[in-house]
């Protein structure tokens, strides 16, 4: 343990100017940290008067602001002093979590909710430096640390950091956070999804320690030329990182390779790689890799693998598979509301490997790192995509950075993870000229930024030459990604199930082919004829028919029906079936199969 995390009380500090977000850091999940997860003390805050003054001016814009900010976390000084708000009188919301399943009274809220907590620390090293990291909170997030501003980050689901070095005190630190999860129409997501918006801290929060020259990002992966030969590179972050010595070691393959780095503190590698066991579903080997200099030792568990096409078909390690998929919402089967531990990855992917799953999308944003991690593990494949959903303000430059830079967070926290495969741009997005030139900027940066990964995007089909039973895909995005994937709801949105039996498929690019999504809501446990709506009898039916359906796909390369588990919805109003739930899930909230669990499973059993 390098420092002591004690609640205490507080000491007012002065504003400073905001700083803007360090660069993310790789492996997180592995380096010595402190946790300064628990119950934070909250105060909701829907006209934001604890941001604004009475002309609406922010607070923390101003040189002197008023004692009524509650970043300062002020406290009266005498009898007469007036403080209108006391943190340490408040309520308390545990940390991670949303706040909308924790407190009902705040259930359909949306709007600023203000936390804070109080700890000492100690560092183990004077010269260390220390990071305060945030694996997401939703949407906006403002952080100050004992009264200085260190900045704003927007987006719900990507991780995103701050050094607190120089702010940092042995006693009496104070963090103080805004989270607003207001929907906005230039969001990414904009105002219209199908999923609950939980607001909160909703992953963890930690203290990092580091030396003064860290081990700052890397990437280790087989060569995409030449799956003889492990590549990558190392990047040192500190004032002293050129001509560093970084030393790469994989004790089980017999690889030990000094390294040193440039100017820039950078170094670039290739090493032969002999006896390699490839990372598989069928065996997902990881291997022991140390990077250390001579201040640090950083540990991690990587998997070699290759992923590429070739016409219609994906090759894993260069043998075509077929993806045996399940779409997923982030949401937790054990405690309800925004999925967020080890333990709920666990129950998750578990449902998926159970159901015979080699693959699983995560939708429609970013999930936690535990989600990729036992993914790793347990030998799942991953689609990893940003919530660039429905209708984004595509004309809107703020909108397209805020898009890139989730994008850019995903892919820097996974780069490691052999499980994933595939970045995704976009879902259902309709097309114009301005979503053409976003997501051709967004695949662009994406194959700039990682190059050996697959991109794809969940388009829609559409009639061919005005015939209602042929469908095809001509949306001009179709030509830049690597797997062609749509989605389709023949016999549930569109038409009724005998409707699959009449369906041909016109798909002209030479590309494999993945149904993103395909399904039918049901209610656990309400039986029925085959042809009755949310009975379990019509989503079985539906499997099967579209099963059938999808199968004359010459390109088929896989499936992800939508989905696993059934998740909460503010659009799902239908009483007595619906109850605020998508009843889409295989699987109940209450961890009930439905009869199509078994239809799908069945088919995955026998699909070679």
């Amino acid at each position: 343990m390098i420092g002591r995390i004690i609640t205490t009380l507080l000491i007012c500090s002065i504003v400073a100017k905001a700083g803007t977000q360090d660069r993310l850091f790789t492996n997180v999940y592995n380096r010595e940290s402190v946790s300064l997860d628990g119950y934070w003390n909250y105060i909701v805050d829907p006209y934001e008067n604890g941001y604004y003054n009475y002309r609406y001016e922010a607070f923390d814009q101003q040189e002197h602001p008023w004692a009524s900010a509650f970043f300062l976390n002020s406290k009266p000084k005498d009898k007469s002093d007036l403080i209108e708000y006391d943190f340490d009188k408040m309520d308390s919301l545990q940390v991670p979590g949303d706040w909308n399943s924790q407190k009902e009274k705040l259930f359909y809220y949306e709007g600023t909710v203000w936390y804070k907590k109080s700890f000492e620390y100690n560092k183990a090293q004077g010269n260390n430096r220390v990071f305060l990291y945030f694996g997401a909170s939703n949407y906006k997030t403002e952080v100050y640390f004992n009264g200085h501003k260190l900045g704003t980050h927007i987006g719900g689901f990507t991780p995103f950091q701050y050094e607190v070095t120089t702010h940092l005190r042995p006693q009496e630190n104070h963090l103080i956070v805004k989270v607003d999860n207001k929907r906005l129409k230039e969001g990414v997501p904009t105002l219209n999804t199908d999923w609950w918006n939980y607001g909160g801290i909703t992953r963890e929060v930690k203290l990092i320690e580091t030396p003064a020259t860290l081990i700052a990002n890397y990437n280790i992966q087989l060569s995409k030329s030449d799956s003889s030969l492990i590549e990558g590179s190392v990047e040192l972050n500190g004032n002293k990182r050129a001509g560093k010595n970084v030393t790469l070691s994989i004790p089980e393959l017999k690889i030990k390779k000094t390294l040193t780095t440039t100017a820039a503190g950078t170094c670039v590698f290739e090493l032969a790689a002999n006896n390699v066991a490839y990372w598989s579903p069928d065996s997902p080997k990881l291997y022991h890799v140390e990077l250390s200099t001579k201040e640090e030792r950083l540990v991690d568990s990587i998997g070699f693998r290759t992923i590429e096409t070739a016409g219609p078909e994906i090759l894993l390690n260069g043998q075509a598979v077929f993806l045996k998929g399940i779409s997923i919402h982030e949401e937790s089967p054990i405690n309800g509301g925004r999925a967020n531990s080890l333990e709920d990855a666990q129950q998750l992917l578990g449902y998926a490997k159970s159901l015979g799953c080699n693959f699983v999308r995560l939708a429609h944003y970013p999930h936690n790192e535990y989600m990729v991690r036992v993914a790793d593990r347990l030998g799942l494949m991953v689609w990893e995509e940003i919530p660039v959903y429905w209708t984004i303000d595509w004309d809107n430059s703020e909108t397209y950075q805020n898009a890139q830079k989730q994008l850019s967070e995903v892919i820097s926290r996974d780069i490691n993870r052999a499980s994933v495969i595939i970045w995704s741009m976009a879902n259902e997005t309709p097309t114009s000229d301005s979503r053409n030139i976003f997501l051709n900027k967004l695949a662009a940066f994406t194959k700039s930024k990682d190059a050996s990964r697959l991109i794809s995007a969940a388009l829609e089909q559409k009639d061919y030459k005005e015939d209602p039973f042929t469908r095809t895909i001509s949306d001009p995005f179709a030509d830049i990604v690597d797997i062609l994937s749509f989605n389709q709801y023949i016999g549930w949105y569109d038409g009724t199930i005998e409707k699959c039996r009449k369906i041909k498929w016109h798909i002209t690019q030479d590309k494999p082919v993945i149904i993103s999504e395909f399904g039918a809501g049901a209610k656990d446990g309400l039986h029925g004829a085959k042809d009755e709506r949310w009975t379990e009898e019509y989503q079985e039916y539906l499997y099967e028919e579209t099963l059938k359906m999808l199968d004359q796909i010459d390109q088929l390369s896989g499936v992800s029906p939508w989905l696993l588990v059934d998740f909460k919805s503010p659009r799902r109003v239908l009483p007595e079936i619906q109850d605020n739930y998508n009843r889409k899930g295989l699987i109940s909230e209450k961890g009930d199969r439905k009869k199509a669990f078994y239809i799908l499973k069945n088919y995955y059993e026998n699909k070679d």
